[in-house]
């Protein structure tokens, strides 16, 4: 065997498989807490307000994206809006907050809230593809029992008529 190969064959990087099970915690932040403490609260959905342009973030945020200046000023904001895309998921996927199987097939949406500027994306209700539609107006369903320490205190979204 050439010298050359053996270098390349003793340079060759092995790899070991393993499942590495890190839980953490962090600090949600003020403003994020904010929202938290409102959904679990008052089943009710916070933004904040940019001082500059008026746009409004769902969730909120520290810095407006457009004006790059501080928001500081938190607003109430539908917990109805308009789904402006969505994905009908029927691959396996493991719930990141549980740990557990999430149920298949389910639907991711960006949802604008009304009195938002901005999308969340949540899941909706409805799983049937052919009964979704980006323009459809969705409203907010709230767990009984909410915790505060997720965004999933609102449990999904359901289908309501034009009204």
């Amino acid at each position: 065997m050439s010298s050359q190969k053996q270098k390349a064959e003793s340079s060759e990087l092995l790899s070991i498989s393993s499942i590495v099970d890190v839980p953490y915690n962090y600090n949600a932040g003020y403003y994020v807490s904010q929202y938290l403490r409102e959904l679990k609260e008052n089943k009710r959905i916070l933004g904040v307000k940019c001082p500059k342009c008026q746009k409004v973030y769902v969730p909120p945020r520290v810095v407006c994206s457009q004006c790059f200046v501080q928001t500081k000023e938190f607003v109430p904001v539908s917990d109805t809006g308009t789904v402006m895309a969505f994905t009908v998921v029927s691959v396996p996927y493991t719930n990141p907050n549980t740990g557990e199987p999430k149920k298949l097939p389910f639907t991711c949406a960006y949802i604008k809230l009304d009195g938002s500027d901005s999308n969340i994306m949540h899941c909706l209700e409805e799983v049937d593809e052919k009964k979704i539609r980006a323009g459809m107006r969705v409203q907010a369903v709230f767990n009984e029992i909410r915790t505060g320490d997720h965004f999933t205190d609102i449990k999904h979204f359901k289908t309501i008529a034009k009204g």
